[in-house]
């Protein structure tokens, strides 16, 4: 089956978790988290999306530091492994199947504008095209002003993917400085990814104005 870049099927999500056809998952937290929960930006208390959570463990740590879990996924398989860890420790959270950037009047709105948005894999997943309509929901329809968008922002100079390349010049440009605070560059933390030939990854937070 042809797709174009602005598709994102189900089909072919749900195949890559089904087969564990995943060299994206790292198995255990990323250090980004790690470090976020240690500085007490991943709070208890707080609210928290995890757009594309797929099959990462983030999910059900920020639940059991005590932080409101919103988890979203196109893929059936990836949403029942994390049900299945919540259903086992009693764990409280949110779960979206689907697409959490439905257009139009099926647009997803939290029940309250949220603290944080956890980005481990999402924005370097979907196609650029849809760039423009996921900031907007973050900025105008998920965040609350002073909200908090945890970035890992994908670095690799080959064309195509996903993953997609996010270099900062065209992030700044995405997240305009007219909604978004952002650090300095030299404040964001470089991680290689291990299982993408070692391709960094961008830690920076961004601050919903």
């Amino acid at each position: 089956m042809s797709t174009t870049d602005d598709e994102r099927p189900a089909f072919e999500w749900e195949t890559r978790f089904r087969d564990n056809d995943t060299p994206w998952e790292r198995g255990d937290l990323h250090p980004a988290a790690r470090m976020w929960m240690d500085q007490g930006v991943l709070a208890a208390g707080k609210s928290v999306v995890i757009p594309g959570c797929g099959r990462c463990p983030e999910v059900a740590a920020f639940a059991r530091a005590g932080l409101k879990v919103i988890a979203a996924d196109l893929s059936d398989t990836a949403m029942a492994w994390q049900k299945s860890i919540f259903l086992k420790e009693k764990l409280s959270g949110e779960f979206i199947e689907g697409d959490i950037l439905r257009p139009g009047d099926q647009r997803w709105y939290p029940e309250d504008p949220v603290d944080l948005v956890y980005d481990q894999t999402f924005l370097c997943a979907i196609p650029p095209r849809l760039r423009e309509h996921y900031v907007y929901g973050l900025t105008h329809c998920w965040m609350k002003p002073g909200g908090q968008y945890l970035a890992l922002f994908m670095q690799k100079e080959e064309r195509g993917g996903p993953p997609y390349g996010c270099p900062l010049d065209a992030m700044r440009e995405l997240f305009s400085d007219r909604f978004w605070i952002w650090p300095e560059d030299e404040d964001f933390i470089d991680i290689p990814h291990p299982s993408l030939n070692g391709k960094p990854e961008l830690a920076g937070v961004l601050t919903r104005r």
